[in-house]
């Protein structure tokens, strides 16, 4: 199977902060790949850094077969991105906001509604982005980043903030993005949303992969009964979310 994904050596740093420390990992096509860490790990940098959204000071990535730095408008078009803080056109509904981005990628209307339904937020069509629950506006970031069908989606810590049932309804909802054949990157500070949902996980802190690997894989490797223990063997110190 190939790589939707493959970084080599990505180091970035923002004064003397090392945000990211030569970071190297493989995603194959059609895997959900999560990346895990506490927070101030550098997962989101090295998200950004894999998108395209940030030069790297040494290293390379390649999505899809195509350098993702510079960035190219043509892979743009195969990848879809949730940041972690969702931005929406202010005052437009849920319903005028996806088509708005569909409008972008010269996507019809017809999808963009269809894409609705999908995420579960057709009843929800006429309501403004600032009177969704948190849980609604994550959906419509979702559905926004895959209003153009994208082979590979980038998802930055999109349960972050979410009460228990709203995080158990969007992993039904990640599933199926995956399970559609896409290819999903999620990064995450849940260790068991990382157990739930990825078939593979790197486990990140202070800018380094620690380890690569299955959840349940990594457990038994490590004769440990849990990924906080997989943390904590690997670091020396407990699991801080």
């Amino acid at each position: 199977m190939s790589n939707a994904i493959t970084a080599d050596g990505l180091r970035k740093r923002y004064g003397e902060t090392q945000a990211v420390d030569g970071v190297s990992l493989e995603v194959q096509r059609g895997e959900f790949y999560g990346i895990l860490g506490p927070n101030g790990a550098g997962k989101t940098t090295t998200m950004e850094l894999l998108e395209g959204l940030r030069e790297p000071d040494e290293g390379t990535a390649h999505l899809l077969g195509t350098p993702s730095w510079p960035r190219d408008p043509a892979l743009l078009r195969r990848i879809g991105v949730q940041l972690q803080a969702s931005a929406f056109f202010e005052r437009l509904t849920a319903r005028e906001q996806i088509r708005t981005f569909a409008a972008l990628y010269g996507i019809e209307e017809s999808h963009a509604d269809g894409m609705l339904e999908t995420v579960g937020l057709a009843e929800k069509a006429d309501t403004r982005e600032d009177k969704l629950s948190g849980g609604q506006a994550q959906r419509l970031s979702i559905a926004c980043a895959l209003v153009h069908d994208p082979e590979l989606v980038f998802l930055d810590e999109p349960t972050t903030g979410l009460d228990p049932q709203a995080r158990r309804n969007l992993w039904d909802l990640l599933r199926t993005i995956n399970s559609s054949g896409r290819t999903v990157v999620l990064t995450t500070h849940y260790m068991d949303e990382a157990e739930t949902l990825c078939d593979r996980v790197a486990v990140m802190d202070h800018g380094k992969v620690l380890r690569v690997g299955p959840p349940r894989s990594l457990v038994q490797e490590l004769e440990v009964d849990t990924l906080e223990d997989v943390f904590l063997q690997l670091t020396g110190r407990e699991y801080r979310e």
